[in-house]
């Protein structure tokens, strides 16, 4: 799925915290709550529990719909990376039956990321066009998308979000999220809840990226009630389905127990799991909770290779610096091969 950027609001959140600018608080006035769910505050809801990157066994995200449908071959072969075989069964679908949305929909997909075959925008946007004629909302949404790049097609942002709201208007949730993003990006306060009630459509067809956008929008109160809780289901729920600013922004409202629960431990383990993946904001929390021992145990080496792998993406830390700078030789070089395994994983 292509995602429209928008620096104003998709990172707005991704500051430091609280405790961020002189470092943290002392521990021993932070006390770690009850990671068992529960809420600590009389009359407040506990957040359900879902299942996240850590629950073990989690399979849902493979079960292949139950919709009695015959098998997709075509599309089988392009979920395998077999996309010879994609064309070769779409091709066939399309000559036995000239109305296949679905396969002309693929043939799209396949010339439009070269996949399979030699790429080829134009040809992209003439199966995609001969999809939509067949209101496929796939199709329709990629269109969209094109008219908007200008790949393919004359470049028209009219045409383009014409295409979105097409596609929305026939249940694509990916176009109502990049349509969500057309009007947030206008600038306008009364777009802002348009925004929002798109967002809000493929956030309950669980697109993570929407549901960190909708979370950003509750957190600040921009087209909809300010609501920190509901900012955080949704950045928890974002994070459950991949998305990277969703973990971190989750993890920063669990360690300030904004909208949800105080739960350091918890923050840090989503913190951890988002620097694993790259991010380096995520690298430079773990690493000053390692540096103190919030959340983990206190590890000056761990907090020396976190450190070093945020500040090569260019994110330095001063507070850490100063904090590590007694780490012996020894500790510092593992710390070094730490961070440069880490950058290599990548």
């Amino acid at each position: 799925m292509k995602r429209i950027a928008y620096p104003a609001l998709a990172f707005a959140l991704l500051a430091l915290p609280a405790w961020g600018a002189a470092g943290p608080f002392d521990p021993a006035k932070s006390p770690v709550p009850p990671s068992d769910g529960t809420s600590t505050t009389p009359g407040k809801k506990p957040m359900p529990e879902l299942p996240s990157p850590y629950t073990k066994n989690y399979t849902r995200g493979a079960v292949p719909p139950a919709n009695g449908q015959p098998v997709d071959l075509a599309y089988g072969a392009y979920q395998r990376g077999q996309y010879v075989t994609a064309f070769r069964e779409a091709t066939k679908r399309i000559e036995a039956n000239p109305k296949d949305a679905a396969a002309m929909t693929l043939l799209g997909e396949l010339y439009n990321q070269g996949l399979g075959v030699k790429q080829d925008p134009v040809k992209a946007a003439e199966w995609y066009r001969l999809a939509a004629a067949q209101n496929d909302a796939a199709a329709m949404s990629s269109l969209g998308l094109m008219a908007l790049d200008g790949r393919g097609v004359p470049k028209d942002a009219k045409a383009g979000r014409r295409w979105l709201e097409q596609a929305t208007a026939h249940g694509s949730p990916t176009a109502a999220y990049n349509l969500g993003l057309i009007l947030i990006g206008t600038g306008n306060a009364a777009d802002e809840a348009a925004a929002a009630a798109q967002f809000r459509k493929a956030a309950d067809a669980e697109i993570g990226p929407a549901q960190h956008d909708l979370g950003v929008l509750y957190l600040q109160g921009r087209g909809v009630p300010k609501d920190p809780s509901k900012a955080a289901e949704l950045f928890r729920r974002g994070a459950d389905n991949g998305d990277l600013a969703s973990e971190v922004e989750y993890a920063i409202l669990l360690f300030n127990g904004i909208g949800v629960t105080k739960d350091e431990r918890s923050a840090a383990r989503y913190f951890l799991h988002s620097a694993s993946r790259g991010n380096a904001i995520a690298q430079n929390r773990i690493a000053r909770l390692y540096a103190v021992g919030r959340g983990v145990a206190k590890n000056p080496v761990e907090a020396a290779a976190w450190n070093l792998a945020a500040a090569g993406q260019g994110l330095s830390d001063a507070w850490l610096d100063q904090t590590l700078s007694g780490l012996s030789a020894d500790e510092r070089t593992r710390a070094e091969r730490l961070a440069n395994e880490r950058i290599e994983q990548r």
